[in-house]
């Protein structure tokens, strides 16, 4: 719950300021159709089943969401399926109760996990999943339409699919990279750049860090931070440093060898350029404390003017309340370089195209072919649209072509999130999402894609060709519990205390000292070891999707 709580919470910020600076009637389609799934007549119309006379009722442990399925939305569905949900609560831990269900035998009709989890092989391990191949055949229609490749990519080492993949497919839209205040860029002098979303070398950032603190040293009787970042999130603070350098989670070499990826030789390069940053006085002096009500409190008191990671959009919110709807004071994310490296070759969002979830039909389900008949109308494009959208006529309507959401819907998430999705059911319940946009070029998220605002829109422009995906480096290092996960959770804690020795160094000789220290303590605590494992389970993983 928590995972999906932050992830709304950033979703209905982020749709304040949409709806501040685009307006939520629009019939404007955010995207490009090129980018969206082959569904035909053909295909939809097998989407909608014929209902029987009594609707059976499956049960759904669902890790994410406990509520009853008597929304618009679930009644929808049950007209259109002939199926009814029993939503089993996951009280506690999710995952513990996976397990006891798992050890008891007590396993519900349907069952959604952690797709990155050892929880699902275990499932899969102890027979509890029916294989799908054959159901998908004959009565999924529409998941290898929408699925596509994606079914090949989840098969299990016995080349059976044992679960459909939830919010698969890769998100186009970029969800990290170095954000900078617009006026001050423009009054810096960047407005072409900032017009054109045309990326910055890594001097040129460096330049625009200085002339800010010469120019403003306070602003408001309050000292001001050139740069700073969420140390909360370290995961994401490195990957947008990697990204400049088009570095990725591991190293790949020539012949498809995974490493860590302090062997990559830009990590020391990486390493450097961020001591430089603090050497200078241009990073935040308590970078490494900050979390993130005291990074947010940072960035909206208008003392900073860049950040790493995800677009600031409480930040952005605040300085809309304050300055209007169409003001300059807004963080705008956009792509810096590292020398050397091709603008079309940096790596600054990470996204797996095989998405967070697992949902399969257990061994004890009565109903498998009346279940996947059901799946199967909710991965099509009308039930993608049911469950992200609502109800057509209540909640959207077609006009020119397009999905457009009615004036209601968008300030109803605006005003209370939870409160309105439980009272539609629009975008409840997450169940076969697919990420994209559907053949009229509207996005299948109606909440977290249509008419995003300008900065997203920016966005997609100046961090176009940075997204990647992490798919084959996906679940390729030890399973938890092993001698072998604690051998790696060992190398990060060491790799994690070099790097902030590294940071904190007083010169480069100092940082390649401290760097030659790290990999001397990551040889003599057995990495190659782990380092042999990435490789055999990342070239198994490939061959299996030949």
């Amino acid at each position: 719950m928590k995972k999906k709580n932050v992830l709304n919470r950033a979703i209905a910020t982020g749709l304040t300021l949409a709806l501040a600076l685009t307006g939520c009637g629009a019939g404007g389609a955010a995207g490009s159709a090129a980018a969206s799934p082959a569904t035909d007549a053909s295909s939809a119309a097998s989407a909608t089943t014929e209902t029987p006379a009594e609707p059976i009722t499956l049960t759904f442990f669902d890790k994410n969401i406990g509520a009853e399925f008597t929304d618009p939305v679930a009644e929808e569905i049950t007209k259109r399926t002939g199926v009814k949900i029993e939503i089993q609560q996951p009280t506690g831990n999710p995952e513990e109760k996976l397990a006891l269900m798992l050890s008891g035998g007590d396993l519900p009709d349907i069952v959604l996990m952690d797709r990155r989890s050892d929880i699902v092989n275990k499932y899969i391990a102890a027979g509890a999943l029916l294989p799908l191949n054959d159901l998908i055949d004959q009565y999924g229609p529409d998941i290898q339409t929408m699925y596509g490749d994606v079914l090949n990519k989840s098969r299990y080492m016995d080349g059976q699919n044992y679960y459909l993949n939830n919010w698969y497919g890769l998100d186009p839209d970029p969800d990290r990279g170095i954000n900078m205040r617009l006026d001050i860029l423009k009054e810096l002098g960047y407005g072409d750049k900032v017009e054109s979303g045309e990326p910055f070398t890594q001097s040129e950032f460096v330049e625009l860090l200085k002339k800010f603190q010469e120019k403003y040293p306070e602003i408001n009787g309050q000292p001001t931070t050139p740069f700073t970042i969420n140390g909360e999130y370290m995961e994401t603070v490195m990957s947008t440093f990697r990204g400049m350098y088009g570095m990725k989670n591991y190293y790949e070499d020539a012949d498809h060898n995974i490493s860590l990826s302090v062997r990559d030789p830009q990590y020391l390069n990486m390493v450097k350029f961020i001591n430089s940053l603090y050497r200078d006085g241009l990073l935040d002096r308590e970078w490494a404390v900050n979390k993130t009500d005291m990074f947010e409190q940072k960035l909206a008191s208008g003392t900073v003017f860049a950040c790493n990671g995800g677009m600031p959009n409480t930040a952005n919110g605040l300085f809309i309340t304050d300055e209007g709807a169409d003001t300059d004071k807004q963080f705008y994310m956009f792509k810096v370089v590292a020398d050397g490296v091709d603008p079309d070759k940096t790596t600054y969002s990470p996204r797996s195209s095989l998405g967070w979830d697992a949902i399969g039909i257990t061994a004890t389900n009565k109903h498998p072919e009346e279940t996947i008949k059901f799946l199967n109308f909710l991965a099509s494009e009308e039930g993608q649209y049911l469950l992200m959208w609502g109800v057509e006529g209540t909640n959207w309507t077609m006009q020119n072509g397009k999905h457009t959401p009615n004036e209601d819907v968008l300030p109803g998430f605006r005003e209370d999130w939870s409160g309105y999705s439980e009272k539609t059911g629009i975008r409840k319940w997450n169940w076969t999402i697919k990420n994209g946009f559907g053949t009229d070029g509207t996005p299948y998220d109606l909440v977290g894609k249509y008419n995003p605002g300008k900065p997203m829109e920016h966005a997609r422009i100046s961090m176009a060709n940075s997204v990647w995906d992490t798919a084959p480096y996906d679940s390729i290092g030890p399973l938890g519990g092993t001698p072998e996960a604690l051998v790696e959770q060992k190398l990060n804690d060491i790799m994690d205390q070099g790097f902030s020795k590294m940071v904190y160094a007083a010169s480069d000789a100092e940082v390649e000292s401290a760097y030659a220290a790290m990999m001397a303590e990551l040889e003599a605590n057995d990495a190659a070891s782990i380092e042999k494992i990435y490789t055999e389970k990342y070239k198994e993983q490939l061959s299996l999707w030949a």
